[in-house]
């Protein structure tokens, strides 16, 4: 896991699990591979640029403190400066459509990847459709949820659950917060990545068809910090501790790959019917 912190994807959203439930989401990832290459929609060069995604951001606190998790317009604002901002090599640009503010002290506290209440904050919050994106702040605070920066659910996800779309992600993980080395908005870049199709740059070790991506080295295991150098896998390069993908610090990460826009490209299109 990351530090001691855990940035999540879940089929329906993005985890690293361990023995049986690993096994479980690995045969998930096999499956959902399986739809997308017997699907796949591959833009034409006659496409747009670049598309513009609507960005809804709902801001869930305990009360009405900045402490408490009200975050303030400005940081809202440079999150989205901050994902136009390491998106741009990707066709993809973000905008503000809107901020709702949600004063809940057990949504704040308790939401976490594959709980009820977290949809029942979701069903009553989404707005928008396949193409617009949701994100959520929270606090993580409870025990089974505490350390945790973000999750998200990917583009394949959308047509069985349309209403769990989008990402919840650590209200202190946005950029000026108080999450020591992860507080510059790499959380929700991150995050974003998986929405957009992208699995961690660790998936499946150092072997297999590991993030299916051919540019993006294999990587044992999530890196922590920004350990230049680091090589957990022979063959394939250094691992790729500078890409939005890995679990690095904040700072380390600077990049996607031109597979990795290959093939977000595609996710939208044949899931979100975005073409790039």
């Amino acid at each position: 896991m990351f530090p001691s912190f855990g940035l999540v994807l879940l089929l329906g959203s993005s985890f690293i699990f361990g023995g049986s439930a690993a096994r479980k989401e690995d045969l998930r990832i096999v499956a959902a591979e399986k739809h997308f290459q017997a699907n796949k929609v591959t833009p034409s060069s006659f496409a747009v640029a670049a598309a513009t995604i609507k960005v809804y951001f709902h801001v869930i606190s305990k009360d009405t403190t900045a402490a408490g998790g009200n975050v303030a317009a400005s940081q809202i604002q440079a999150q989205i400066d901050v994902l136009n901002e390491d998106f741009a090599s990707t066709g993809l640009s973000y905008v503000l459509a809107d901020t709702t503010r949600t004063v809940n002290s057990n949504w704040f506290v308790n939401v976490g990847p594959s709980k009820t209440l977290q949809t029942t904050m979701k069903n009553a919050l989404r707005q928008g459709g396949a193409a617009d994106l949701n994100v959520y702040s929270v606090g993580f605070q409870s025990a089974a949820d505490n350390g945790l920066l973000g999750y998200a659910t990917f583009p394949s996800s959308y047509a069985s659950r349309p209403k769990d779309d989008g990402v919840v992600l650590l209200f202190s993980s946005l950029p000026g917060g108080s999450t020591t080395n992860y507080n510059r908005g790499q959380t929700l870049t991150h995050e974003v990545g998986h929405w957009v199709g992208l699995y961690h740059t660790f998936q499946g070790g150092c072997t297999g068809a590991g993030d299916s991506v051919s540019d993006t080295p294999p990587e044992a295991s999530p890196s922590s910090g920004c350990p230049i150098g680091r090589d957990t896998c022979s063959g394939g390069g250094v691992d790729p501790i500078h890409n939005y993908m890995d679990y690095s610090y904040d700072a380390c990460m600077t990049e996607f790959t031109p597979g990795q826009v290959t093939r977000l490209k595609s996710q939208m299109a044949t899931y979100r019917k975005l073409t790039i």
